[in-house]
């Protein structure tokens, strides 16, 4: 009898293991697995986002002369801080569309003197690149981007008043380990319609998606 328990027992051995194994059964007879991971690594939907950086404009054409006499017909190439924030949402892993807010301070030859530039409208971006981690979770993205929206100058008539700011350029975003936060940086080529001025820019970002 002793020897026949035995061999119950050895044989039920594996059985009993594989039930320890397993994940308990959730509500409806499901199974769900304890070790699986409870939220997104890369977090996708609505973001606000942050951007700090450089834009330089090669050349500032002076919009009334009258007004501004010293200026001369122009003050020659600009540069100077742009900061902006944008909120948008994700559609999907690839494309995203936000709205921004520009804001840039600008300085030119001495005679022509410094002006401030705002700007808002509407961006396009969509990634043409992701790379994974070790996980296999897509972290880093290179993205081309679109941007168009209307522009504000100040003093009005200096660098001009109304205006229509058009940009675009590529772009690389990381995804970090805080789930919510991804910092990145890109770079733009932009023209402004009226002035008919181009112009470059560089702006590192932090973006938080809910």
């Amino acid at each position: 009898l002793a020897r026949v328990a035995a061999l119950l027992v050895a044989a039920a051995a594996p059985a009993i293991g594989g039930a320890q194994e397993a994940a308990p059964a959730g509500p409806g007879g499901d199974i769900q697995d304890p070790r699986a991971p409870k939220f997104a690594d890369v977090e996708r939907g609505l973001f606000v986002g942050f951007e700090a950086g450089w834009l330089g404009l090669l050349r500032t054409p002076t919009a009334d002369r009258s007004q501004f006499p010293y200026a001369g017909a122009g003050g020659g190439a600009a540069g100077g801080l742009l900061s902006g924030v944008h909120v948008g949402v994700d559609l999907g892993t690839r494309l995203s569309l936000s709205a921004f807010l520009l804001d840039g301070n600008e300085k030119a030859s001495a005679s022509y003197g410094a002006f401030d530039l705002v700007a808002v409208g509407g961006d396009l971006r969509w990634a043409f690149l992701a790379v994974p981690d070790a996980n296999g979770w897509e972290r880093l993205f290179v993205y081309l981007h679109a941007r168009g929206g209307a522009l504000f100058t100040h003093p009005v008539g200096l660098f001009g008043s109304r205006d229509a700011l058009l940009g675009g350029g590529v772009g690389v975003e990381y995804h970090t380990l805080l789930r919510h936060f991804s910092i990145g940086l890109q770079l733009d080529g932009l023209y402004v319609l009226e002035a008919r001025t181009a112009g470059i820019a560089a702006t590192p970002f932090v973006r938080y998606t809910f």
